[in-house]
């Protein structure tokens, strides 16, 4: 009788921790990919913007659980599309596949994990997690978003890493998770749902936006991107911006931004070209008209500049 009444009262602690996070007020809405396949999309702008809504994370529904693709940027988010899941089947959250550990797809991780779902990451994700910019984005975001963010957000540690690639069975569909090594982050990972045709890939593609470098490995993320480009597929779908109608121009823009900071920024270091100079010498038309150019693009061609100034070195 003990063991009944401790597990109601667990069962009704957690019911009321869950029910605790901040409500949020920008729209969630779930869009279907596929039979069995859903995301729901962030909305663009900042990582500070739209309660933190700017990135995509997707869903699998199985016969037997829910394979949850990136957590979002706030717990809040992630309890609001656990909501929007809970919705469409009462399977439970058994898995969730993380791409690359952002704070825009990681802060949500926490709401899951209770559930007890396994959480699945790409080798490399514990260089950001023992991090101080890991330490400090929290501080940073637990002010600039709360509530949404707040003293009880905390980083969840993955259950497993995947350092290759992988292929599991659940409920009957097929899930192929390819570990892409340090492109846009310290660890990049993807997952293509087999009977769907779909694939989740995280930020190493930007449909229809300037993507973040951040500290990326550009060299590595172009071989990614030309052998994501290489591929069949009946649905893309990024980790900011809608799902590609026509997934292999999707990965074509990322590819092609990619490309001309490298080419510009590579012939600036060969020639001893200041930074300054080569950026404003050069035509960025063909992407100033995407979302986030102006936030994001001087940024990122620093950033190629700096890393490609090492790569020379070595």
């Amino acid at each position: 009788m003990w063991r009944f009444l401790l597990m109601t009262f667990v069962l009704a602690t957690k019911a009321a921790l869950a029910t605790s996070y901040e409500p949020i007020s920008v729209p969630m809405d779930v869009r279907q990919v596929g039979e069995h396949s859903y995301y729901v999309m962030g909305q663009p702008g900042m990582a500070t913007d739209n309660e933190g809504f700017i990135s995509n994370a997707g869903f699998v529904i199985t016969n037997d659980g829910v394979v949850v693709f990136d957590a979002l940027g706030t717990p809040s988010l992630a309890w609001a599309m656990r909501q929007k899941i809970r919705e469409l089947t009462d399977q439970p959250v058994v898995k969730v596949v993380v791409s690359h550990y952002h704070a825009d797809h990681i802060y949500g991780l926490q709401v899951f994990k209770d559930e007890g779902a396994e959480i699945i990451a790409p080798r490399g994700v514990y260089q950001y997690i023992e991090s101080n910019e890991a330490a400090e984005r929290l501080e940073e975001r637990r002010f600039s978003l709360e509530p949404w963010v707040n003293e009880d957000t905390y980083l969840v540690a993955p259950d497993r890493l995947v350092e290759s690639a992988e292929a599991f069975t659940l409920g009957d569909i097929e899930f192929q998770l390819t570990y892409q090594g340090r492109a846009h982050s310290l660890g990049d990972m993807v997952m293509f749902v087999v009977n769907d045709g779909v694939l989740y890939s995280g930020d190493l593609i930007f449909e229809g936006r300037v993507p973040f470098v951040g500290d990326a490995d550009t060299k590595h993320w172009l071989v990614t991107l030309r052998a994501l480009e290489a591929g069949e597929l009946k649905a893309l779908v990024p980790g900011h911006g809608p799902a590609a109608s026509n997934p292999r121009e999707a990965v074509s823009l990322t590819r092609r931004y990619l490309a001309k900071l490298r080419e510009v920024m590579g012939a600036a270091i060969e020639e001893l070209q200041d930074f300054d100079s080569a950026y404003t010498e050069t035509d960025w038309s063909e992407f100033s008209h995407l979302p986030a150019f102006r936030a994001a693009h001087r940024r990122n061609a620093y950033q190629v500049y700096l890393s490609m100034e090492a790569e020379a070195l070595e």
